[in-house]
């Protein structure tokens, strides 16, 4: 474990956590919004585990995650969006909170909850499987294609992970409107996977072959 490193993800941790809680209580005028804390809760305390999980057992793929410099221009462009969506669907939840548009029954947050951890065990499992993932787009030296577990039932895991992480934040924060803003998500990782896709079947041997072995991109039989 380098100093670097850990003081890197300290601060990219730290600033993520005040970030996202100007964003829901702001708009909420209040820290009695309930539905924000869980979210944060479920959110971050899984996030700092495992974080020091990475930094203790695969310090090379925490800093890989935390590279977050993308080259390929189209990548940019859906970095941008990602990030307009975010703050709209995190604003406009505070705002539904204040002004109570439409209220959603209390099991919903506990349940969409119980979603998002479900998403986040998803996500670590895909984490642990391939050791070559990164944040950005980019075939890195010595890299294989992954067929194995996960990724032997569709070809973008993560994503499938990170769909159902994002769709159930909003229903977490008690928010329809703010899942209706979410939904651009589909269409935005839609971008993303075909650039990623041209990216690695130009560049990584086997990986035109793997594609052809497993036909969905996402959500099995679906997409």
């Amino acid at each position: 474990m380098s100093a670097q490193l850990f003081s890197q993800a300290i601060v990219k941790f730290l600033g993520g956590l005040l970030i996202v809680g100007l964003l829901l209580f702001l708009p909420a005028g209040t820290l009695a919004y309930w539905q924000a804390w869980l979210l944060m809760g479920i959110l971050f305390i899984p996030m700092f585990v495992a974080g020091l999980i990475m930094m203790k057992k695969s310090p090379e793929l925490l800093r890989k995650r935390l590279d977050a410099k993308e080259e390929q221009s189209e990548q940019k462009t859906v970095i941008i969006l990602s990030g307009m969506m975010f703050l709209a669907a995190f604003i406009v939840a505070g705002l539904n909170y204040r002004f109570g548009w439409i209220v959603l029954p209390a099991w919903i947050s506990w349940a969409a909850a119980l979603a998002f951890l479900l998403a986040y065990a998803l996500y670590a499992e895909v984490l642990r499987e391939n050791v070559w993932l990164s944040r950005t787009v980019e075939v890195q030296q010595n890299q294989k294609v992954i067929d194995t577990g996960l990724y032997g039932v569709v070809r973008h895991p993560m994503y499938m992970s990170t769909l159902l992480l994002f769709l159930s934040m909003p229903l977490v924060l008690g928010s329809v409107l703010s899942f209706v803003i979410m939904l651009a998500y589909i269409p935005i990782i839609a971008k993303r996977i075909r650039n990623e896709e041209q990216v690695l079947e130009s560049g990584l041997e086997g990986y035109a072959e793997y594609k052809k072995r497993v036909r969905y991109k996402v959500i099995p039989f679906v997409w």
